[in-house]
């Protein structure tokens, strides 16, 4: 394995992204990069849900992703969303190897509760490691205890673990 870089799109919290970083290495174990700021794409957006399009900015990300690393992961402030669905906390492109996470709705101030920054590093991370478990072609898995079950609430992420399941790990060869 290459490795991994994480992209910030837009202003994102350098703490947090050393955050999710140093958690990627723990997991994958493989050497790990810090990009550069990707501005928002303003053509992601759509104005009457006021979210983001994340499957458009994976387009985004695929376009520029460098030589020398198999993944690339944005992370971003923005509220995304895809068509089918209210809400993503983020979503991957298996074939394309980049992957996108949100911290909007991982913060609590996003539901008007005080702020809990350790609540919201151990979400990233768990998003983040789902999101690139995905690039690595693992599905949802029914346990829902292991970092690739899907996350409908913040309810399921605080529940779920920050690594995969023996089933998970076997699949993924680690």
């Amino acid at each position: 394995m290459k490795g991994i870089i994480v992209v910030p799109i837009g202003n994102v919290d350098r703490d947090v992204l050393k955050t999710i970083v140093e958690g990627l290495r723990e997991v994958f174990r493989c050497r790990m990069g810090l990009g550069k700021e990707m501005p928002v794409p303003k053509d992601a957006y759509n104005a009457r849900r006021r979210q983001y399009l994340s499957t458009d900015i994976l387009e985004k990300l695929r376009a520029m992703k460098p030589e020398g690393y198999d993944l690339m992961l944005g992370v971003a402030e923005v509220d995304l969303y895809v068509p089918r669905l209210n809400f993503v906390f983020g979503e991957a492109d298996v074939f394309a190897g980049v992957a996108i996470i949100s911290l909007a709705r991982l913060r609590e101030e996003f539901y008007d509760r005080v702020n809990r920054r350790d609540l919201l590093l151990k979400r990233a991370v768990k998003e983040a490691v789902h999101e690139v478990g995905h690039t690595y072609g693992l599905d949802h898995c029914d346990n829902p205890h292991c970092v690739m079950f899907f996350s409908n609430s913040l309810r399921d992420t605080d529940r779920k673990g920050m690594d995969f399941c023996a089933v998970c790990r076997e699949k993924l060869g680690i």
